[in-house]
């Protein structure tokens, strides 16, 4: 059995520099804000996940006001995450997901991105894809005040092909 989750993401600027995004810190000279490393992509990918195996979100998993999750990496958050799905039977098949900004720019990270968030799920970095996109100038991502991600997820019980 297969099964598919979306996610989505967003964090405004204004935390501490550099931007973590996929687990891979990207200069600016801005940071993300938020409870843990506001790790955008990766919070997209553990919604994904969460959704495709029918389990609570992201913010009911990591609640932002529990200080254990208090500048956590957001790839701990995500391998927690896929622990939760092998106890339900479930893994991982692929990951696809694009970031939304105007800065920092993706691609010359998303090879490290890919090969981080892999790392986390356990899975060949080429089950991960990572692009990016800008809104054109348009909306708050448009005007630079923060960084959206949007991803989705595959999973299959294991040991089904």
């Amino acid at each position: 059995m297969q099964r598919i989750g979306i996610g989505y993401d967003v964090h405004r600027f204004g935390g501490r520099g550099p931007v973590r995004i996929g687990g891979v810190d990207v200069p600016h000279e801005t940071g993300l804000a938020g409870h843990s490393d506001a790790d955008v992509l990766a919070h997209a990918i553990c919604d994904a996940l969460l959704g495709a195996a029918a389990l609570p979100d992201i913010g009911r998993q990591f609640p932002d006001g529990d200080p254990a999750y208090k500048d956590i990496s957001s790839l701990a958050l995500l391998a927690h995450v896929r622990m939760m799905l092998e106890e339900e039977g479930f893994e991982v098949v692929n990951v696809d997901a694009v970031v939304v900004c105007e800065a920092p720019r993706i691609a010359p990270h998303a090879d490290a991105m890919r090969a981080a968030l892999a790392g986390a799920l356990r899975i060949a970095p080429d089950c991960v894809s990572v692009k990016a996109t800008t809104t054109e100038g348009l909306g708050a991502l448009g005007r630079g005040q923060g960084i959206a991600a949007q991803a989705v997820a595959l999973i299959q019980k294991r040991g089904e092909e």
